[in-house]
């Protein structure tokens, strides 16, 4: 009875993708999902950030330079990652922000809640920059967002139906290091905590949010480890890499939090019924990714002292020969590699158990 479990996940998820395998890569017609709820940090973060009292803010120029509606408070030249996996699942139009979703009522095929520099722990973030909307304060916005969906399709069962059908993509943690853990200046969980103590303290804070997610009627939920923190312009510039190409210190400590993903989505999986939540391998993804261009360790735009762009500055020229466009955010390019690799997997390391587009299927 011990081995069941794991023979009936075996199942599930191995002949879908057998089946599967030979579908095309592109997505045509209508959406594969009727809805896409984003969760996360600046790298999805899409202009919730915009009405806050924060530094961390990308709506003005040169972001969005390659963008069709300009600078909207991605922070990129155009397309961030969760823009790009919409598009593959097929939806025309971009998701929109929660405020916007809130007040159009166009609630129905998902939104996007995602906060540049909030993170796992409520307190990440806000020491350094001010406002963010933590991965708990995004859980409570999606709240208010079912109220609504219940709201229009007349009753809790028929929201709950529609919202089992959905992808959900989260990508946090991220500024738990970067903006909490690697800012003893502001605060104090380095002194609390060594990486590996760290690392569990935030698993099981996470477990909690991504069991509350369910309860809220996710079921596809694609959850993204965290990127190669450490090599990023201001990662190189504030610590210094020694020797390395990247602050081997910071990647060190992210790839413990990364390991502990698998087993988390595996333990989701086996306990609560009907769950399918995936791991999306961003690290590797990301490491991988960046080898494609010819700087990668150097901002496109010109940088303030906060590692974002300068408004009175012009970009470099050529976007897609840069991994990072400012201190610590991909380019249009890089998105476009992260994006279609979390939706079509090109390494059997890249997803596990499936990638987006056999998650969409399930």
């Amino acid at each position: 009875m011990e081995n069941q479990p794991k023979l009936l996940w075996w199942i599930f998820f191995t002949i879908p993708l057998l089946i599967s395998s030979n579908l095309q890569s592109c997505a045509y017609g209508e959406p594969q999902v009727p809805c896409y709820f984003v969760f996360g940090d600046s790298l999805f973060d899409n202009g919730n950030n915009n009405n806050l009292s924060t530094l961390a803010k990308a709506n003005y120029t040169p972001y969005g330079i390659d963008f069709s509606n300009g600078p909207t408070g991605r922070f990129s030249n155009g397309n961030n990652t969760a823009d790009v996996i919409a598009k593959l699942l097929g939806f025309d139009d971009y998701i929109p922000t929660f405020n916007e979703a809130k007040a159009t009522k166009n609630i129905l095929r998902g939104v996007n809640y995602a906060s540049g520099s909030a993170g796992i722990r409520n307190e990440s973030g806000r020491l350094a920059v001010g406002d963010v909307i933590s991965l708990d304060e995004q859980l409570r916005n999606h709240r208010i967002i079912i109220s609504l969906v219940t709201e229009a399709l007349g009753n809790k069962d028929s929201a709950m139906k529609h919202l089992n059908k959905c992808i959900y993509t989260i990508d946090m943690g991220n500024n738990d290091y970067t903006m909490n853990y690697f800012l003893p200046q502001l605060y104090n969980t380095s002194r609390q905590f060594n990486a590996h103590q760290y690392a569990t303290v935030l698993i099981q804070q996470y477990s909690q949010q991504l069991k509350s997610l369910y309860d809220l009627g996710a079921r596809k939920v694609a959850v993204a480890g965290l990127i190669q923190n450490g090599c990023s312009p201001n990662a190189l510039a504030t610590y210094g890499a020694n020797g390395s190409s990247c602050v081997e210190v910071i990647n060190n400590a992210v790839q413990i939090f990364n390991s502990k993903l698998i087993p988390l989505v595996t333990n989701l999986n086996a306990n609560l019924p009907g769950a399918k939540f995936t791991y999306i391998n961003f690290y590797q993804i990301d490491a991988e990714s960046t080898r494609a261009f010819r700087f990668t360790r150097v901002a496109c735009c010109n940088l303030t002292s906060t590692g974002l762009c300068d408004p009175s500055t012009i970009p470099c020229p050529d976007r897609t020969e840069y991994a990072f466009y400012d201190s610590a955010h991909p380019t249009e390019a890089r998105a476009l590699i992260l994006g279609r690799r979390a939706y079509r997997a090109q390494s059997s390391t890249d997803a596990f158990p499936v990638d987006i587009s056999l998650l969409a299927q399930l």
